[in-house]
């Protein structure tokens, strides 16, 4: 993100969305569009960050996204 001007709000929320089992990361993009649909237009997506962490075991997919409630 940007940095903004002393006062200014860049976001007023969070939603984060992960998944560690394989099934939940190939639907993770249908979980976030689900959430998306159920905000309509009383939220715009200001930045977004996709991180992938692992060990021997498993594989967390995050995807993290920051909003202004409209």
């Amino acid at each position: 993100m940007t940095d903004a001007p002393k006062g200014v709000t860049l976001f007023t929320g969070v939603k984060v969305f992960s998944a560690t089992k394989q099934k939940e990361r190939e639907t993770l993009g249908e979980t976030i569009t689900a959430w998306l649909a159920e905000q309509g237009n009383s939220i715009c997506i200001v930045d977004k960050v996709v991180s992938q962490s692992s060990d021997n075991a498993y594989h967390c997919l995050s995807i993290t996204l920051f909003y202004q409630r409209l």
